[in-house]
């Protein structure tokens, strides 16, 4: 209760530093959230976030997804993917693999406009190239919904080692 009490205590600007980060550079979510307090519990909090995103127009929600990095290729990431793109080893490919990675990135990118997307925690390399291979051959509505998916599991998953860590 007493975390709660707290959360909804925050200054917006406070709110928005601690969960803004949650949807990929999306801070607009954070900043839609902080408006809908109170928060009953985490899971409200959880529920009110992933509600603002999922009920976002198909164009927002291409903007979100074209926010997020190239698996494997790309250098600049935010401190998440970072930590998310390091614990599969994506920091840690061979040349093969990375060559793989930057064409299926770049066929992907072509077909679907907007990048592969996929919750990597808890996968490695492998599950994350063979995935790739698999959903590349998708048509444009499976893959829309299959990416907007991925990213909300990418958010519960930030969502949750936040409100773990406080």
């Amino acid at each position: 209760m007493k975390f709660i009490n707290n959360l909804n205590s925050l200054s917006e600007i406070e709110f928005v530093s601690i969960f803004g980060s949650v949807f990929e550079k999306s801070e607009w979510i954070a900043n839609e959230a902080y408006k809908l307090k109170p928060f009953k519990d985490a899971e409200d909090l959880m529920n009110k976030m992933t509600n603002i995103y999922e009920n976002s127009s198909n164009e927002i929600i291409v903007k979100i997804f074209n926010l997020h990095p190239k698996l494997a290729i790309e250098k600049k990431l935010t401190n998440f993917s970072s930590k998310e793109q390091s614990g599969a080893k994506l920091d840690k490919c061979t040349k093969e693999e990375l060559l793989e990675f930057e064409n299926l990135n770049s066929n992907y990118e072509k077909k679907f406009k907007f990048p592969f997307i996929i919750a990597v925690k808890g996968k490695d390399k492998n599950n994350i190239l063979n995935n790739f291979r698999q959903r590349i051959q998708n048509d444009y509505f499976i893959e829309f919904n299959e990416a907007k998916s991925q990213v909300k599991k990418i958010a519960l998953f930030r969502l949750n080692e936040i409100l773990n860590n406080n």
